[in-house]
Parts: C-alpha cells; structure tokens; sequence
C-alpha cells in the first residue's frame, strides 16, 4: 500500500515580506490557497529604495488587485530626456498604453500589504525568522524562530524571498554569481514644487546624474560617485550636481544623501525540489534602469501559476518557472549592464562613441524600439 500523505501546516511558506513576498502571498491566497508569509522584521522599512512601476510589473500588480490604487497614488511619466555636455542626444515618450510609474516602494508595499490584510489577514506573520530549510522530498521542513521560541513548519512548497544577502540560498549551496555590471552611486530624494512628469538622465564625462520627478512635489536626484567626489553631504551632492549638470537644485546641507552599490548577480538556479526562489535571492539587477522589483514581481506572477499548477497536480515540478526566470534575469541583466556602460565617465573618442549611440537610439525610427527597451518591453 502507498504510504499516507503527509499532514501539513501549509501548502506554501513564502519567506520575506518584501514587495516580492506580499505579491506572491496576495497572489496566492486569491486562489485559495493556504500560504503564510515568515517575515524576520517586526516593523515597517520606511527606506524609498525602488521608485518605477513598468508595464509587465504593473500588470501584476493589477492581477493582485491593487494596480488601481497605485496608479491613484504614483506619478505618470510622460518621457524622459538624455543629455551630455548641456545637449539633449535623445528624447523618449511613454505612452497610456505602457505606462511608466513613479511610486516610492515604502507606499507600494504598503498597499501590497493592505490588500493581504484584507484577504487574509493571518497570512503575514511578523517577528518569526526562517533559521532554516530542507526538502524532504514529499514535503518541505522549516525551522522557525519566533522570539526566542523555536518550531518547525512543514509545507508543500517553500519561496525564498528573503532578498540578495539570503541566507538560506547559501545554506542549499546554491551559487551566487557575480555578472557584469558594477558601480558605486548616492541618491537623495528633496522637495521640488517645479519637478513636473519628465525624468532627465545626464549622461556626461563625469559620470551619469539621474533626475526623476516624484509624487508630492519631490525629485529623486541620483549620482554616480567619482573618484575625489564628496557626495556623503548634501552641499557635496550638490555640488556635484551643479558640476556635471550646470543645474543648481535646491539641496540643503542637512540632506544625508544615501551611497548604494549597483551589482548584479545571478543564483546557480531558480528553484531546487520543492524550493524556489523569486526576486533578489533568484537575481540582483542594478536599480540603474529600474527593472529589478519589476522583474520580481513578474517572477511571482509566474510562480503563482507554477505553484497552483503542482499543487493540483500534487507533484513537485518547478522546473518551467527556474527555467524562465534564469533567462529573464539574464536578459534583464544586459540591459542594465548596457544602462551603467552609457553613464559611466568616459573622454575622447569613447565619449564621442556613446553620444553617438545614444542619439541613433533616440532616432525617429528607433524611438520606439528604445522606449520599448526602457519600459522591460519583452520581459
């Protein structure tokens, strides 16, 4: 006789409440499906981090039902301008049809966990920490710290959506390699009344300064460091700006501007058994071109559907969803590689190659296709 299935606590344990984790979660609990979301932090992160909402990424956001209310709060686009030495070298429009929204991730994922709550509030459970994981082939088993009292969960499926530094990808072994693509940025976000509905991307011998409008009468200002550059104040920062851009925006010296890395790397694999992985533990895309929270939350489109699929199968096959997102990611990466690779500081006959490039791909018979490209058109 075929041994029993095993009794367990759920068919899915997501692992991190970030923005990826609660669209998954939302995703999954309007199918009815018993999930519930591990998540190590107790409060809310208050950090801006990821701004842009793309077309493939607003599209899921609207199958979890909560694209009507970020649209309601965030910014249109209309188009965005790249200029060097004081000339614009190319000029982007984004149409109705393909959207390009400005809404800091802090009001995004609040609104991801809005809806969670209102469908099923039990899912998010804050304060317990996921020590540890392991397929047992039927089942997956899962090691929970909750206040100093440890348990164990047993599910169908387990996703790993605890971020680039997750822990629990390196304890299955699975690889973290490095891709091309690295830099070293700051940003601050500061008032400006005037900041209007277009982004500006400054892309001279000096490196790239990146200008984009926010709600409520902000702007995100973001500089790519240079070596002898302080850009640790807001008088540095601003200082830079004035320098590379000839603007002169009004930036205080209270303003602690953040410094971030730019890198990208790519897990050895998407998913392993009954494990997978989604977001930034699956890839790490550079935020230059704003295309790594959207190809998370495409991820969790994806896996939904793989997870409802295997579940009414009863089987374990994971495979489609690992291979499309590794090639995904992949593709996502060049694009940013590309993106870094046209703001970094260049001189002469290199510098002359990239306006160059950057004025035939603001062209009028490749207008389209660029913005196309910006917008994560074929991701």
């Amino acid at each position: 006789m075929p041994s029993p299935e095993p009794v367990l606590d759920h068919e899915v344990v997501v692992v991190g409440a970030g923005p990826v984790g609660l669209l998954l979660a939302c995703l999954l609990a309007q199918e009815g499906i018993d999930v519930v979301v591990c998540e190590q932090r107790d409060g809310e992160d208050a950090r801006s981090r990821a701004i842009g909402i793309h077309p493939p990424g607003l599209e899921v956001l609207e199958r979890a039902g909560v694209g009507a209310a970020a649209r309601a709060e965030a910014l249109a686009l209309t188009g965005g301008d790249v200029l060097s030495r004081g000339r614009v070298l190319a000029s982007l429009a984004f149409s109705a049809a393909r959207p390009v929204l400005v809404l800091p991730q802090r009001r995004t994922h609040a609104l991801l966990r809005e809806r969670l709550d209102t469908m099923a509030p039990t899912v998010l459970q804050a304060g317990r920490a996921v020590r540890g994981v392991r397929d047992e082939g039927d089942f997956v088993r899962l090691r929970i710290d909750a206040g100093g009292r440890r348990r164990e969960l047993t599910a169908a499926f387990a996703v790993l959506a605890d971020g680039v530094h997750s822990g629990l990808r390196t304890e299955l072994g699975i690889a973290w390699r490095r891709r091309a693509g690295r830099a070293r940025y700051a940003m601050a976000d500061v008032p400006d009344p005037q900041a209007g509905t277009r982004a500006l991307l400054h892309c001279g011998p000096a490196g790239l300064v990146e200008s984009f409008p926010l709600p409520a009468g902000m702007r995100r200002w973001v500089v790519r460091s240079a070596d002898g550059e302080d850009l640790a104040t807001g008088s540095g920062f601003r200082d830079a700006i004035r320098r590379r851009t000839g603007e002169d925006p009004e930036i205080g010296s209270d303003v602690a501007p953040v410094a971030f890395v730019a890198a990208q790397h790519l897990a050895g694999a998407a998913a392993r058994g009954r494990i997978a992985l989604v977001g930034d533990a699956a890839h790490e895309i550079s935020p230059i071109g704003g295309q790594g929270m959207n190809l998370g939350w495409v991820d969790a489109g994806r896996l939904a559907t793989t997870l409802r699929d295997a579940l009414a199968r009863r089987d374990a096959d994971l495979g489609d969803y690992a291979r499309v997102t590794v090639r995904a990611a992949r593709a996502a990466q060049r694009r940013s590689a590309f993106y870094m690779a046209m703001g970094a500081p260049a001189g002469g006959l290199p510098l002359l190659l990239r306006e160059t490039v950057i004025r035939t791909l603001g062209s009028r018979p490749l207008q389209s296709w660029a913005a196309g490209l910006v917008t994560m058109r074929g991701l």
